[in-house]
């Protein structure tokens, strides 16, 4: 009686020891594809081309995927301008195109030419700054766009021509590769060390960023 009882017990601590190898095994199998996940997901927020506000040792990230001919983008540049401003060592910033809007891919383009000139920031203001001329969504015109531009400093013939090469189509197309499979479906979608705001607005924009910056400093 006493041996059958060693041998259960024995084949009970064999099953459970199996039981927990084996639920260690598939938790580890969890966190690794997570980790696979995380990684992957943090290597489309950011990539060599994206243009970056801010120190490139800031411990906290807002990623922001924008639509040049978005008027809630417009109204939201002051808005992360003066969170910078607040955080100017602990906070950059990152953009990413969202081309949704007609035309909008043109002026991304022409956005992207303006860097090879160093005037990208004063061409990404003058453009937004007059977006209302330009941005029509039914009929953009994109020649306002490229005066504004010009006035902003900027060669246009030149910024034309760089418009079309391959290295600019492929930022384009880069960028609309990650927002879809981040499943970006809004501009301006904001994105605070990785995290998504809890519901949209410039107050939870603030809080979030606040919240990453705080943990930073700890």
């Amino acid at each position: 009686m006493n041996s059958k009882k060693i041998t259960v017990s024995v084949l009970i601590v064999i099953v459970l020891a199996f039981f927990f190898f084996g639920m260690n095994a598939y938790q580890k199998r969890v966190q690794d594809s997570q980790a696979e996940k995380v990684s992957q997901s943090e290597n489309r927020l950011v990539r060599f081309h994206s243009p970056v506000f801010g120190p490139s040792n800031a411990s906290v990230t807002i990623v922001e995927f924008f639509d040049p001919a978005c008027e809630t983008c417009r109204a939201f540049y002051p808005i992360v301008k003066d969170i910078l401003k607040q955080y100017p060592h602990d906070v950059r910033l990152v953009m990413r195109y969202a081309p949704f809007h007609p035309g909008s891919d043109q002026v991304v383009k022409l956005l992207e030419a303006a860097k090879r000139q160093d005037k990208y920031l004063p061409v990404l203001e003058m453009v937004l700054a007059t977006q209302p001329q330009w941005a029509d969504h039914g009929k953009p015109n994109i020649d306002l766009a490229y005066r504004a531009a010009q006035e902003a400093g900027l060669d246009i013939e030149k910024a034309k021509n760089d418009a079309q090469t391959p290295e600019i189509e492929a930022v384009l197309k880069q960028d609309i590769e990650d927002l879809t499979a981040l499943n970006v479906t809004k501009t301006p979608t904001f994105l605070v060390n990785g995290r998504s705001l809890p519901t949209f607005g410039d107050v939870q924009l603030k809080a979030l960023v606040a919240e990453e910056v705080a943990k930073a400093r700890k």
